[in-house]
């Protein structure tokens, strides 16, 4: 008895054990313990931004989800949402750009307006475009970009210009998955506080830092003063570029490509500022929306999935407000990694011995076979032969032999001891000697 407990105590002390290795290996795969949450440093002090002017943020985040070698990252953006005490507004539970959220449009240049940063997961393989640093491994990350104003147009999903105004709606830092990769950890949204002039430099509501780079000195610049103090020039906004005057095309970084790798591409010829929505096949993959450049330039990747069916596949790039539509052939090839995983699993099914059982197998059937056959038709020919037989006897029997009639026996005259004649008797020639001899007495 003493010795099942033991038993038993210590399946358990080993159960405890894996429970805690896997609770173990779940905090390395996501350091980030804590709820994400994002710190606006303005140059104003706290979250204060001006309602007629630019105005340079510092802008934190802590608690987000690193994924080292992940595809992508997050997306820092200036904008509104419909719902900002609550979560309808995430992607990840439904929101979508455009109806549920709406974001001040800006390339994805590293030298873009600051009205949209891209912050990279380590290793990324898209970490050369990114524009607001690298996730670092705690979660934490950092950058500096701009909002422009209480009032901005941004592009509606149905690819029409909608303005916002921030004195009446909601507006302040909002964050996503980057590069179409829906995120739930990583989606947030910060309000910030319109005011006039140079601001208070103290005010801050939820989400704001107290502090900035500076030691949380205010400036003491107002209206325009301080966007030429923070930028040395006026807002690029007002340059005037050209809009396309041809259709647009799409650039590949390569056509041929396997499944589950990361598909590159650019594309040109779209207004400037529209949204654009890659799309590969019947929608097995996309990615977007994209912000045309200034000069409607765009640029993204997506990951082709593991069970993509191979062979040729159409991308396109869809232009929401243009109505421009690029469209490129890529060739989708089967990994080799396990083409030969694969090949190496068949051959093992058919090894040597393997093939000797089967083979083995398909003789004795064929023996077997062979045996009943045999055996049928010696009976069939066995029965033939004594029926053959039995009607051969019956045709050689001897009929059995014919008796001649006998002749017949003339009348005999028998004289009387009186001497007087006897009538006449036939005996027939059968009779005996004696019974002759007693007739001719």
């Amino acid at each position: 008895m003493s010795r099942t407990r033991r038993t038993a105590a210590g399946g358990w002390a080993r159960l405890m054990l894996a429970a805690a290795v896997a609770l173990l290996g779940i905090g390395v795969a996501s350091p980030a313990s804590a709820a994400a949450g994002v710190s606006i440093d303005s140059e104003l002090g706290g979250t204060q931004v001006r309602i007629d002017g630019q105005t340079a943020l510092s802008v934190s985040g802590s608690g987000f989800q690193s994924i080292e070698g992940g595809f992508g990252g997050i997306y820092v953006l200036f904008g509104w949402v419909d719902d900002p005490n609550g979560g309808s507004w995430r992607p990840s539970n439904g929101g979508s750009t455009g109806v549920d959220y709406l974001y001040v449009p800006d390339t994805e240049a590293k030298d873009n307006q600051g009205y949209q940063r891209f912050v990279t997961f380590p290793g990324s393989g898209t970490a050369a475009a990114a524009n607001g640093g690298e996730v670092s491994a705690d979660g934490t990350w950092s950058l500096q970009m701009r909002v422009p104003g209480a009032t901005f147009e941004a592009i509606d999903r149905d690819g029409d210009v909608r303005s916002v105004d921030c004195r009446e709606v909601t507006c302040g830092i909002i964050t996503i998955g980057a590069h179409g990769v829906i995120n739930p950890s990583n989606e947030t949204f910060t309000p910030v506080e319109f005011v006039s002039g140079s601001g208070t430099g103290s005010s801050s509501t939820e989400g704001g830092s107290g502090t900035s780079d500076d030691g949380g000195t205010a400036s003491s610049a107002t209206g325009d003063d301080a966007d030429d103090e923070t930028t040395g020039e006026e807002p690029t906004d007002d340059i005037e570029v050209a809009a396309p005057s041809g259709p647009a095309t799409i650039g590949l970084e390569q056509s041929t490509i396997i499944v589950g790798r990361v598909l590159t591409f650019t594309g040109t010829g779209f207004q400037p500022g529209e949204q654009v929505v890659a799309v590969l096949g019947a929608g097995e993959t996309g990615a977007g929306p994209l912000i045309a450049g200034r000069f409607g330039e765009v640029a993204g990747a997506l990951t082709l999935p593991a069970n993509l069916r191979t062979g040729s596949h159409v991308l396109q790039l869809l232009g929401a407000g243009s109505g421009q539509v690029a469209e490129a052939t890529v060739t989708v090839m089967a990994d080799p990694a396990a083409l030969t995983a694969a090949e190496n699993a068949a051959g093992e099914g058919l090894s040597w011995p393997v093939l000797a059982v089967l083979i083995a197998a398909v003789v004795l059937l064929i023996v077997v076979v062979s045996s009943l056959v045999t055996g049928l038709t010696r009976r069939r020919r066995r029965k033939r032969a004594e029926k053959a037989a039995a009607a051969a006897r019956v045709d050689e029997q001897p009929a059995e032999p014919k008796v001649a009639p006998e002749p017949s026996t003339p009348p005999v005259t028998q004289v009387t001891p009186d001497g007087d004649l006897a009538d006449t008797a036939v005996i027939p020639v059968r009779r005996s000697a004696r019974r002759r001899e007693e007739v001719l007495q």
